[in-house]
């Protein structure tokens, strides 16, 4: 609950302690209750606490083991503190334990397996004086940041943020360009680099050991994808669900202040805002009352939730507070924003987020619970159309997608994305016994053409990639305007190897159908999830907030992938288990409600309306900034023709999310090279920013 910052000279340098003062220092927000150092030749630990937990009001960080020769800085909350207590023989009272107390004697025990014994949101560096070695890790999911620069036998320095890093003189200020690269080709899989040049995200799961020999990065967890759960009947895997999950919020509750929830009227927020309310009613009379932060949306009546979130708060026993959200945009508080998070904001509805935390902090609330990511945790079990397809059983299949066509996608929607990938699949592996097969059992069930099931979907999956790639390509440019074209220029992406990024971290080909578990995985394992939480974490400490996801809990991360297809989609429904598991928790008006409002309608509404002057500035004004990366001539199309009106595209169109992207680089550049000038730290003017030699 808190910042944390070291720095280790492998060469045998002292550290300076106004060094680490001034890492401190342009950390303050993430720990406005205290602050301290412990340096010890070449090694240096600093740390800012912010008291959240009961035990967090007895820490003393950086804390030194009782020989003198272990000694921690931690930002962490440890959600499995009996069982580690039990297991390391503490004689002082439970209340009295800190977490970091609990981490360092788990080191002690386990040495650097000490992670695969921990639950709960971590990020924590270890300074063994016995071995002469400085041990870090980060949490299973990657809720808590860390970042690194390092150089082989000179210096590791570490910290929450990147711009810790940056106050110290032997970092580099230069510009990544490949990072650079990645955001504009939305590649967001990459869960190491950032937008600084050496400098490093430790991934999510990991744990880094250095010494004066060099220096070691290692997972030390992974999602089994193999792993396969049996029950006897749908209530008891609801049950069981209901228990983890239960466990998971239960565990994020422990709070010395005011606790609160965001609540969107969503299955996930809700969810977590319910059994939270119902597990603080169990404390009894002096129970807490629990606050709840919404987005409203008086302008645009499509992406307010109110009656979901009011069926929500009719349950009693919560405080409510509402947040004008269609009174922002995307552009909105940029300067305020870029001062806490170092790198380009890379999700066009962070300004949702930045607006709940400013309410929370105004309550003088210092947790908040949050349903980050539920859809990937407990999935929409979409790869269990595939599986049906892949056995045979086409009846239930069409079952299924008749089901889920009360969701509003079409039919052919499933058919094109499932049943006919399945076809391609056979007719490429030159299956043409079984093709014919299945088409004759998937003509009784769909109104189709034999004939252009066995031309697009048997013959056109046997001609060479390289000549249909050639063929869209050549489609694509007739059907396209020019100003839809790629807003990245054409020889930056050559200078980079842009399109081999694109291919090696699509390791997969884009039609290949995967089984329900294995898309599961794959949305676990996803970078875009670990940019999410960095964004959560940086949004929540800019206002000395500490948001905890009890859906990135451990435990119920791997239960849900473990569970059968069927479990995550039935009857037309996604998670029903969730649903079913939520029973008499949950308002049923938001049990079972099939969507959720598009918040990309305030997206636009907020580019266009409250931030029109910023984009027009951006396109006045700091083209030049980004030349070299962007084609312009393209990106002044796509402006002109968003500002005309007359073809605006639906909000999730790549004209918006690119010239949103652009105008978000741009300012992010001016503002990092101002604030990087302004500490007479030297740099390259923004688009002639030096490469690494």
């Amino acid at each position: 609950m808190s910042g944390i910052m070291g720095v280790y000279y492998l060469n045998g340098r002292p550290v300076d302690s106004a060094d680490l003062r001034r890492m401190l220092d342009i950390l303050e927000h993430r720990g406005p209750d205290g602050a301290d150092i412990w340096v010890d030749r070449s090694i240096g630990l600093g740390h800012r606490m912010l008291w959240t937990t009961p035990e967090s009001l007895l820490e003393e960080l950086p804390l030194v083991n009782k020989t003198g020769d272990l000694v921690i800085t931690s930002d962490a909350r440890v959600d499995n503190r009996d069982e580690l207590i039990s297991k390391l023989h503490f004689d002082s009272p439970q209340e009295k334990i800190t977490d970091s107390q609990l981490i360092l004697a788990a080191y002690e025990k386990w040495g650097e397996k000490c992670p695969e014994y921990l639950l709960g949101d971590f990020a924590f560096a270890i300074w063994d004086g016995r071995k002469q070695s400085l041990f870090c890790a980060r949490d299973h999911m990657g809720v808590k940041p860390f970042y690194y620069y390092f150089q082989a036998g000179k210096i590791l320095a570490f910290g929450s943020e990147i711009k810790a890093l940056l106050c110290l003189q032997e970092v580099p200020r230069l510009l990544n360009k490949i990072k650079v690269g990645d955001y504009l080709a939305s590649i967001c899989d990459d869960k190491s680099n950032t937008f600084y040049q050496d400098i490093f995200r430790l991934p999510p799961g990991s744990c880094m050991a250095l010494s004066a020999k060099g220096m070691q990065i290692r997972s030390y967890w992974s999602l089994d994808p193999c792993s396969e759960l049996r029950l006897s009947s749908d209530e008891e895997y609801a049950e069981a669900l209901r228990e983890i999950f239960a466990e998971a919020v239960r565990c994020r509750l422990r709070s010395a202040f005011p606790i609160g929830s965001h609540l969107s009227g969503g299955l996930d927020s809700s969810s977590v805002t319910c059994m939270a309310r119902q597990l603080i009613t169990e404390e009894g009379a002096n129970s807490r009352p629990l606050y709840t932060f919404s987005n409203i949306f008086d302008t645009i009546s499509e992406c307010d939730e109110r009656p979901f979130i009011e069926a929500v708060l009719a349950q009693g026993g919560m405080v409510p507070h509402y947040v004008h959200a269609d009174q922002q945009g995307p552009l909105s508080n940029l300067e305020q924003i870029f001062q806490y998070h170092d790198d380009v904001v890379p999700a066009p509805t962070h300004f949702l987020l930045w607006g709940l935390n400013h309410a929370a902090y105004q309550e003088g609330v210092r947790v908040v619970l949050d349903g980050f990511d539920g859809d990937n945790t407990i999935s929409h079990g979409d790869g269990y159309l595939t599986e049906l397809v892949r056995k045979g059983m086409w009846a239930e299949f069409a079952k299924e997608v008749g089901d889920l066509y009360k969701l509003g996608l079409s039919p052919f929607h499933y058919l094109r994305e499932h049943g006919l990938l399945y076809l391609e699949e056979l007719a490429r592996g030159w299956k043409w016994v079984d093709f014919v097969r299945e088409t004759n059992q998937l003509l009784q069930h769909f109104n189709i053409s034999r004939r252009q099931l066995f031309l697009q979907h048997g013959l056109k999956p046997l001609f060479p990639q390289s000549l249909l790639s050639a063929w869209r390509v050549l489609r694509r440019r007739k059907q396209l305007p020019k100003s839809r074209q790629s807003i990245i220029k054409r020889s930056f992406a050559k200078q980079i190897a842009l399109n081999k990024r694109i291919q090696a971290f699509t390791d997969f080909p884009s039609r290949q159908l995967l089984t329900e578990r294995e898309r599961h995985w794959r949305g676990l394992t996803s970078g875009v999830l670990t940019l999410g939480l960095e964004v959560s974490d940086h949004y929540a400490t800019a206002f000395s907030l500490e948001l905890r996801h009890p859906f990135m809990d451990k435990r119920l991360i791997e239960f849900c992938l473990s569970l059968p297809p069927e479990q995550k989609l039935n009857q037309g429904w996604s998670r029903l288990v969730m649903r079913r598991a939520m029973t008499k928790i949950l308002p049923e008006q938001v049990q079972w409600r099939r969507g959720k409002s598009d918040m990309s309608l305030s997206f636009v509404h907020g580019l266009l309306v409250h931030n029109r002057e910023l984009v027009d500035e951006v396109m006045q004004n700091h083209l030049t900034d980004i030349a070299e990366y962007v084609n312009t001539n393209n990106l002044r199309k796509i402006y002109e023709e968003l500002i005309s009106g007359k073809h605006i595209k639906p909000p999730e169109s790549l004209i918006d999310v690119s010239l949103w992207q652009v105008a978000m680089f741009a300012l992010w550049l001016r503002h990092t090279y101002s604030r990087i000038k302004a500490s007479e730290v030297r740099i390259c003017p923004p688009g002639t920013l030096r490469e690494q030699k």
